[in-house]
């Protein structure tokens, strides 16, 4: 008994052994009611086929009385009912037969000699009218033969009726017998089973008490003990009350305990000692973030200082270069360089001013002076601008015009910008691409902008480009910048009420801006 196997192989045994002896007694009582059941219906078939014999015996006692009367029916009537009175003798006797006991039947060798006495007086019975109807049939008066087969059938039914009686009231009795046979056996069934289910639950409280109960005992406890080690209670510890599986399981357990409290003094200290490099380390990180705050403040007011002063002097030469263009004294010969270099510094000028919109846009300071304005000229315009870089990189940059210009309530300076921004990323990131197309169309009451390329198409974490100073994995001169140019489009668009879109589904990559038309913004209003 000291090993948890043999426990529970004793309460595996011995429910094993209930079942054993319930299926026995319940084959036992099953195979002795189905015997009382077969008793009981083979007494009913006998009792059917002497109420038949009865009926036969009446058809010959009907059927002599017309052999021998002045005008006889059909004469083959005396021979059937003859015939069919044997078969129902024979078929009683065969039945009486079978009841036997000897021969897997119910009844014994007296009960069949008891029962096949009566059979041979009815067979006497009916040989002696047979014989007393073939006498009367040759006298030839009819009133001789009236009285004559009178007394015949008299003396057929007095012959007759006490058998017939005798084997219907034995029956009977045997029907009563299996009747109270099978009412003796539900009631022991019912002692013994009330019995059996007694000795069982005593059985099973007993195997409870003296086996599953201690186990579960032991089982709550290393439960209990467990959940205080959950709860960070790493002196728990168990006893060993047993050398049994539990009781390997609880010193198992007691040793787990004592490593987790030796594990848990050894990461306390690590854990000290990594705060202690985490303060450092943060302190570090604080003086390195101030100086970059600093040198991006620098940078910033760089940034918009230089915008300043390079808008003055490109305004004193625009302003010349229209001079020099209105004024009759200027030679026509000059008049072509001076449009050139008016060209080059308004785009110069544009240049400046789309630093100095970036620069405010990293320090909050954005105003957005929202109109209505037709796109197609502020997409030429960008297309305009980023021709030159197109064709040193020796790619295609093409306008798809729409049918109609469409007009859009936005601010035509950062529409501009962001559009020559999502330009300038597909010439610099679409590796091997050859043609960038800028095209735009109608959308309700607004209106669509893409830009498409043949390149590669976008990484998969392209929506993540849309954080600031994320920038894409392009090795090489396409991965320059500061990775905001995504980052403000998304903010301008927005504040357009508008939404912006990176799609890359088949050969190359999309960006698609969708912008609200004037009505839009009326409604909004």
């Amino acid at each position: 008994m000291g090993s948890l196997r043999v426990r529970f192989g004793l309460l595996v045994g011995s429910a094993a052994a209930l079942v054993v002896l319930a299926a026995v007694g319940l084959y036992g009582a099953l195979h002795t009611a189905e015997r009382t059941l077969d008793a009981t219906l083979d007494a009913q078939v006998r009792l059917e086929l002497i109420a038949e014999l009865s009926g036969r015996l009446t058809e010959f006692g009907l059927a002599a009385v017309e052999a021998v009367s002045d005008n006889p029916g059909r004469p083959e009537r005396l021979a059937n009912a003859r015939n069919e009175v044997d078969r129902a003798l024979n078929a009683v006797d065969e039945g009486v037969s079978r009841a036997v006991a000897g021969a897997g039947g119910v009844l014994d060798r007296t009960q069949y000699t008891a029962r096949a006495r009566p059979l041979a007086r009815l067979r006497a019975a009916r040989a002696m009218l047979d014989r007393q109807v073939a006498q009367i049939q040759r006298e030839p008066e009819p009133g001789k033969r009236a009285d004559a087969i009178r007394g015949a059938l008299n003396a057929f039914g007095a012959v007759t009726g006490q058998p017939l009686t005798f084997l219907v009231e034995a029956e009977r009795r045997a029907v009563e017998a299996s009747a109270a046979e099978v009412r003796r056996l539900a009631a022991r069934m019912r002692i013994v089973a009330a019995a059996a289910a007694l000795v069982i639950v005593l059985l099973l409280v007993l195997l409870h008490q003296s086996l599953t109960r201690p186990i579960l005992r032991r089982i709550e406890a290393i439960r209990a003990g467990a959940a205080a080690i959950g709860r960070g209670e790493l002196d728990t510890r168990l006893t060993v009350a047993s050398r049994d599986e539990l009781g390997l399981l609880v010193a198992s357990f007691n040793r787990m305990a004592a490593r987790l409290k030796r594990r848990e003094i050894r990461v306390a200290a690590d854990r000290a000692a990594l705060e202690d490099i985490v303060a450092r380390a943060t302190a570090d990180l604080r003086g390195a973030n101030a100086r970059l705050e600093e040198i991006d403040r620098s940078r910033r007011r760089f940034f918009a200082d230089v915008s300043h002063e390079l808008r003055t002097p490109l305004t004193v030469i625009l302003g010349e270069c229209d001079l020099a263009a209105r004024s009759p004294d200027t030679p026509d010969p000059f008049r072509p360089v001076i449009a050139t270099i008016r060209k080059r510094a308004l785009r110069l000028h544009r240049r400046v001013g789309d630093m100095l919109r970036v620069a405010r846009s990293e320090s909050g300071e954005i105003a957005l002076e929202r109109r209505p304005v037709g796109l197609a000229g502020i997409l030429s315009e960008a297309v305009e601008s980023c021709a030159p870089e197109a064709a040193r990189r020796r790619v295609a940059l093409v306008l798809e015009p729409s049918p109609a210009d469409v007009e859009v309530l936005a601010d035509a300076e950062w529409l501009r910008q962001i559009v020559e921004g999502l330009i300038d990323n597909a010439l610099r990131h679409a590796a091997g691409a050859t043609e960038v197309r800028l095209g735009f169309a109608a959308r309700g009451t607004g209106a669509t902008v893409t830009v498409s390329d043949d390149g590669p198409g976008f990484p998969p974490e392209a929506e993540a480009l849309f954080e600031r100073f994320r920038r894409g994995s392009t090795p090489g001169p396409a991965a320059s910048g500061f990775g905001i140019g995504l980052a403000l489009a998304r903010w301008v668009v927005e504040r357009h009420d508008g939404t912006i879109r990176l799609n890359s589904g088949g050969p190359g990559a999309r960006v698609t801006l969708e912008l609200p038309g004037e009505d839009v913004r009326e409604d909004a209003a």
